[in-house]
């Protein structure tokens, strides 16, 4: 089932998210609606935030990316095949090397920021199955796990902006806060509540 993608401005995408037992109610459904609802947003990556629930739960499909032709032919095999459930994440360890790249995000729509983050990472997390996992990542997939997991702790890419930044996509934040645009898949604003 698609569900709306929740906006820029509504308080739940600022909550620090809460751990996932393995007996909640529905695990699979709340996964299989996170894949049709960032599927429908062309997304390649979506955490539970962003359809209104504070749960330390993400899902990533990378393969978009692999027709990047800007990309070299090993990162584009990389990201063609990375596509996984997050429950529970927890980076354990990031490099001191980082990278820019140009981010954007379904809750915010037509705002597109170069951002600056670390190359590599550590992350432990349950898989779908609840199963651990341990993996280490570069490169684009490490980026846009940690722009994901960034959204379990209530954190949106543009907190990463220098403020001078931020002073010039504030009308555009304000817009998107109050419903005032246009978007190509289903949002609810926090005013429309």
């Amino acid at each position: 089932m698609i569900l709306p993608i929740v906006a820029y401005g509504d308080p739940v995408l600022r909550n620090k998210c809460t751990s996932i037992s393995k007996n909640y109610k529905d695990i699979k459904s709340l996964i299989q609606n996170m894949w049709d609802t960032m599927y429908a947003a062309n997304g390649v990556g979506l955490a539970a935030p962003q359809i209104g629930e504070s749960l330390k739960l993400f899902i990533v499909d990378a393969s978009p990316f692999s027709k990047d032709d800007e990309l070299s032919l090993e990162e584009r095999k990389k990201v063609s095949m990375f596509k996984k459930v997050f429950i529970n994440p927890k980076i354990v360890w990031s490099s001191k090397d980082f990278n820019s790249f140009n981010e954007g995000c379904l809750s915010i729509p037509d705002v597109r920021e170069d951002i600056v983050r670390e190359n590599e990472i550590e992350i432990h997390f349950k898989n779908e199955h609840f199963k651990n996992e341990i993996l280490k990542l570069d490169g684009l997939c490490a980026r846009v796990v940690q722009h994901e997991y960034d959204h379990v702790k209530g954190i949106l890419f543009t907190d990463k902006l220098s403020s001078f930044k931020k002073k010039l996509i504030k009308g555009k934040l304000n817009n998107i806060s109050n419903g005032n645009i246009n978007s190509d898949y289903l949002m609810i604003f926090p005013d429309r509540k």
